[in-house]
């Protein structure tokens, strides 16, 4: 257990570099808290598995192709994406922006699919597998909304601070009451986003599409038309999920 636990740190540190080149072994081993020894040998036993891979010129290490292997295989398990892919690529050119979605793990959302817009060279990159907590963005935002009342204040106690709970669940209620959620500034300054959450057939949440914006070109006219058609998607998806509805 001690191994596996080691080589999920490994990973985690490797996958917070994933925009670098790679990361040095003693990087690694000081972020991880293991001496130089043990972090070669571990590193070594990785390689084999093909969870990490080192460049042979630079000698730094970076996550493997296994991850990646896995996680399409987990990822193509879930069916609901499938039915849920052709509307995001839709939506994406309709509105010539960013479109994203999110699922919901813990009290954190994981971004699972982001489809750019060819016609749009400035663009909202946020990199698939980004996790965000629950009480920070749009999309996040409008899935705590949709969640029954105790399980988003059990979920904003492990995230906030009791005295701002009652505040931020009164805009959690807005948001219910109007059907989207709307943020900006609020991840990276300049950017906007307009989010709604969907549902499965049982009435669960399993995530939220949004549409990501740069902000200094946004007027009410333009918000409002992304607006409308986030939700219409967010509609359209929701009857597709649950065609009995």
């Amino acid at each position: 257990m001690q191994s596996i636990t080691r080589a999920m740190t490994v990973a985690k540190v490797l996958a917070a570099h994933a925009n670098e080149k790679g990361v040095s072994i003693s990087v690694l081993s000081k972020q991880c808290e293991l001496p130089l020894s043990t972090m070669h040998r571990l590193l070594q036993a990785m390689i084999k598995q093909s969870m990490v891979e080192q460049d042979e010129q630079t000698k730094l290490y970076r996550l493997g192709v296994v991850w990646l292997e896995y996680g399409l295989q987990v990822y193509d398990t879930i069916d609901y994406v499938s039915k849920i892919r052709p509307e995001l690529e839709r939506l994406c050119r309709e509105v010539e922006e960013s479109v994203y979605l999110s699922k919901p793990v813990g009290t954190e959302a994981m971004i699972v699919e982001r489809i750019d817009s060819e016609n749009n060279p400035i663009r909202i990159y946020d990199q698939l597998g980004l996790r965000i907590p629950l009480h920070i963005g749009a999309a996040n935002k409008s899935m705590l909304a949709a969640m029954p009342k105790q399980q988003s204040e059990n979920t904003l106690s492990q995230l906030l601070p009791i005295e701002k709970i009652p505040e931020f669940m009164q805009m959690l209620d807005q948001i219910s009451k109007q059907g989207y959620a709307i943020s900006h500034s609020e991840r990276t300054e300049g950017t906007s986003s307009i989010a709604v959450s969907i549902k499965d057939s049982l009435g669960q949440i399993i995530g939220a599409i949004s549409i990501g914006v740069v902000s200094f070109n946004l007027t009410e006219e333009r918000l409002e038309f992304l607006t409308n058609k986030v939700i219409d998607a967010g509609k359209i998806i929701s009857n597709k999920l649950n065609p009995h509805n």
